[in-house]
């Protein structure tokens, strides 16, 4: 890109946006979000035939809201990537279709662990859509989630590191590197914490492997610690220029 061109594009902090008209792939994975999202909506073989049989519908939402609140950050993530980066070559259409591929494949092992979740914080009171829940269950659900966790997140990794490989094409000023770095970094982080999930619900003993979920707890620690350091970094870098 040009100067010229450049300078035209709009900026949302501070990152030109280069992806202001949407792609054919941006397109595609928007639409298999949307679907995906519908797949997630309360639905019923029937309506409800009493209010017991509808307050028993009701109480999946909790689990529907989470799994929509888990698929729509990434969906977002997605979209921001799409918005500062504007790529339609081959490694944006891989990662992306790959990305698509892993969240259908998700959406109903997602619901299952919410599900599951739920039931195991209120004792039942919530239910659960296998029925009756044991710790294996609980073990396994945790194993299901952090696979499908880790593998999105290492996506949005790759997908900063593409384009990263693609600075020059990009014309990224050193700003801008700092931050597509940071976002990869960011992701590799939290692909780390559920890798940590999985290998604590698989190698450890049942009593204690049924906390694995806990772990997440994590992020709530490692990513202000690490958005600091990037943000001290940052104000260095800027100070130099």
């Amino acid at each position: 890109m040009n100067e010229q061109e450049l300078a035209a594009l709009p900026v949302v902090d501070g990152f030109r946006q280069r992806g202001v008209d949407m792609t054919r792939i941006e397109a595609f994975t928007d639409a298999a979000f949307a679907f995906s999202l519908t797949m997630l909506v309360i639905s019923f073989d029937e309506l409800p035939g009493s209010f017991d049989e509808l307050w028993l519908a009701l109480k999946n939402i909790p689990a529907f809201a989470a799994s929509f609140a888990m698929l729509s950050t990434f969906w977002y993530a997605h979209h921001k990537w799409s918005r500062r980066f504007g790529l339609d070559d081959f490694g944006t259409a891989l990662f992306s279709l790959l990305f698509v591929f892993v969240m259908l494949i998700y959406i109903y092992p997602l619901r299952i662990v919410f599900s599951g979740f739920f039931a195991w914080i209120t004792q039942q009171r919530l239910p659960y859509v296998f029925g009756e829940l044991n710790p294996y269950d609980l073990i396994n659900i945790f194993i299901i989630y952090g696979v499908g966790f880790v593998a999105m997140s290492c996506i949005l990794a790759l997908l900063y590191r593409h384009a990263l490989s693609r600075r020059q094409v990009l014309s990224l000023d050193e700003s801008e590197a700092f931050t597509t770095r940071s976002e990869m970094e960011a992701w590799t982080i939290m692909a780390g914490i559920g890798m940590l999930t999985v290998l604590w619900a698989l190698l450890m003993p049942s009593r204690v492997a049924v906390w694995a979920a806990s772990l997440y707890g994590l992020l709530a620690i490692v990513m202000p610690i690490f958005g600091t350091v990037k943000s001290r970094q940052f104000e260095a870098l800027m100070a130099r220029k």
